[in-house]
């Protein structure tokens, strides 16, 4: 059996569906599933048993011999939740047990942790081990995730492979639920329907043009895809960025989407909220060195093909993948 925890969320969704499409149907999909909002992404999806995310670790006891995989992207990730509580109990504690049941149990294990992590971006976007106690997230969140990585790297006792994934800025298919926190290109597409115009922020950096401040962008079909090769080639234990590796401009996603919905472009900018711009990235950049040197080697979407596909295949019909 295969466990995917957060299963009902956007990543984990989208994750079970993958693995039902190569053949994996006995997957424990694990979460808050009182959350009714989240339930059409795990509609039509084969799965062998639901469980309570606050009942697992004691129904798992007697199945712990029979998980050959566990997944464990649930998480917190509302950036703009500053309740520390929150995030100690869910990000954290929940998190530290998973790691300690795989390790006592010699289960593989991949878990979500954030590009969040880098912050600013003063100490780089490389995933090397060294630099994760410098790092200075912005928020609680990020703190949270940060400390789980530092957590791993001090652990003797592992898991027998592990992979802790820093996801960019991840987008696509099953995150109508998300409200504020869904991509930019969710939003940017709702914008465009109901007013044929789309506002993106001014830059208040000299070094940044309007509209020209710069994500890693990464469509969650090859964030996917990424985790499948984890699971199936179990490469070097170690935390790695997930990103394409290419920044692209929040011009260029405006523009794309646009383009996908065939609306002429009507792009306009508007003042960055004051609260927020102190801590405003203008970029990030994921170093995916890592993760191509230990053997993936498939092409990740282009900004343009992944908000197309995203578009016109999820959103103008509200599709789930």
């Amino acid at each position: 059996m295969i466990v995917v925890t957060g299963a009902a969320g956007f990543i984990s969704s989208c994750l079970v569906s993958k693995l039902n499409a190569i053949g994996h149907k006995d997957i424990i999909v694990v979460d808050d599933f009182t959350k009714t909002e989240k339930a059409q992404n795990l509609e039509d999806k084969s799965v062998k048993k639901k469980i309570e995310r606050n009942d697992f670790f004691t129904w798992v006891q007697d199945f712990k011999s029979e998980i050959e995989f566990i997944f464990h992207l649930g998480a917190r990730t509302d950036t703009t939740e500053f309740d520390k509580s929150i995030f100690d109990e869910l990000n954290e504690k929940y998190s530290q047990d998973m790691w300690n049941f795989c390790t006592e149990n010699q289960i593989p294990l991949v878990y979500a942790s954030s590009g969040a992590t880098y912050g600013l971006g003063e100490f780089g976007y490389s995933d090397n081990h060294d630099v994760v106690e410098k790092l200075k997230p912005l928020n609680p969140y990020g703190d949270s995730k940060n400390n789980f990585d530092k957590w791993v790297l001090k652990q003797e006792k592992q898991p027998p492979f592990w992979a802790g994934l820093k996801f960019f800025n991840v987008y696509g298919p099953n995150e109508f639920h998300k409200g504020r926190m869904a991509s930019v290109i969710f939003h940017a597409f709702n914008q465009i329907s109901q007013t044929g115009a789309m506002k993106l922020f001014a830059s208040h950096n000299p070094e940044f043009k309007d509209g020209e401040q710069l994500r890693d962008f990464v469509y969650v079909k090859d964030v996917v895809s990424v985790c499948i090769f984890l699971m199936e080639t179990k490469p070097n234990n170690g935390i790695y960025n997930l990103g394409t590796g290419t920044a692209r401009t929040f011009l260029d996603l405006a523009k794309a989407t646009f383009k996908a919905m065939g609306k002429e472009e009507n792009i306009s900018f508007i003042p960055t909220p004051e609260d927020i711009r102190d801590k405003y990235q203008y970029f990030t950049e994921a170093d995916i060195t890592k993760l191509k040197e230990n053997g993936y080697e498939y092409a990740f979407h282009s900004l343009e093909d992944g908000v197309e596909d995203y578009v016109q295949n999820y959103l103008m019909d509200q599709n789930y993948y």
